[in-house]
């Protein structure tokens, strides 16, 4: 393990050849993840405190949300390694849990403690909040913005997605299923196609493009998730969920295929210690929020 100091990140970074621990199953479906790299500090030196949201921008630019210090940060990801550079914070977001990112750069951050919804512009300056019917009652659980910068809703308060298009009109809602028992997070992929994570059930659903039916996608992942959390997808056909109490991440083919599972709970990088939340790039990379190794963690998508 090497490492390496980028404006001011101390960043641990392995060999392109590292990998996490794969099991059998792994083995045979020719997925694997390959440790890339992972920072601990802003580009001022000071750490990063809990970070329980995530999400790719694009070129290689990830925003972490910094809960435990109340502020969201950018990093840059590059064949080096990942390098701080800049932070936002906004007087009207003080416990940012969960961040996504239109095509314009443009942030909606969601506050853990009053459950409301803010926009930002992409330099980092508050907007608006955003509003939608039945919003004044709302239990935002997380956030998705989709290919045609449509934000999707995740309302556990009133079980449905809502959909919203870029000037935050009314574009649909989705009824949750009645055999779902809790989601907990949302992904979309470049098609518009819209995936749920079940956390107490330990399976996924999904909405096709356009349609307002949420549907099972994968059989029960009891035996490969302990609690799944956060859920990304990305442009090659697969899912990517955190295990949230098993320190793990397990890959699911976008048809619902159990494609194996990674890592296991540690500190040592390439393990997680509750994971709450990933996204995938449009370069074949994963970043995950590692809350309680207070650290975002890079790794390569292998096959």
């Amino acid at each position: 393990m090497r490492a390496l100091v980028i404006g001011g990140v101390v960043i641990g970074l392995a060999s392109a050849g590292t990998l996490l621990l794969p099991t059998p199953t792994q083995a045979a479906e020719g997925v694997k993840l390959r440790v890339a790299a992972a920072a601990y500090r802003d580009a001022k030196g000071a750490v990063i405190g809990s970070p329980e949201g995530i999400a790719c921008r694009g070129g290689g630019l990830v925003v972490l949300a910094d809960t435990g210090s109340g502020r969201l940060l950018e990093f840059q990801f590059d064949a080096t390694g990942v390098s701080a550079r800049r932070e936002f914070s906004v007087t009207q977001i003080t416990t940012p849990i969960r961040v996504a990112s239109n095509s314009k750069g443009e942030l909606y951050v969601l506050d853990g403690k009053t459950r409301r919804v803010a926009r930002l512009a992409a330099a980092g300056a508050f907007e608006r909040y955003v509003e939608f019917p039945g919003s004044s009652a709302a239990a935002v659980r997380s956030i998705e913005v989709g290919p045609k910068d449509q934000l999707y809703i995740l309302d556990v308060a009133a079980a449905r997605v809502v959909v919203l298009d870029d000037d935050g009109k009314l574009e649909r809602e989705l009824a949750f299923p009645p055999e779902a028992k809790f989601f907990s997070d949302l992904a979309a992929n470049s098609k518009g196609d819209l995936f749920l994570l079940d956390s107490v059930g330990r399976r996924v659903f999904a909405a096709k493009s356009g349609t307002s039916v949420i549907t099972p996608l994968s059989q029960s992942l009891q035996d490969d998730v302990d609690f799944p959390v956060a859920i990304a997808a990305d442009d090659a056909g697969k899912l990517f969920l955190a295990d949230q109490n098993g320190g793990g991440i397990v890959t699911v083919g976008q048809d619902g295929a159990f494609r194996g599972r990674q890592s296991s709970m540690g500190w040592h990088e390439g393990f997680l210690r509750y994971p709450s939340d990933l996204c995938a790039d449009d370069k074949g990379n994963l970043f995950v929020a590692d809350r309680d190794n207070n650290r975002i963690q890079g790794f390569i998508v292998a096959h």
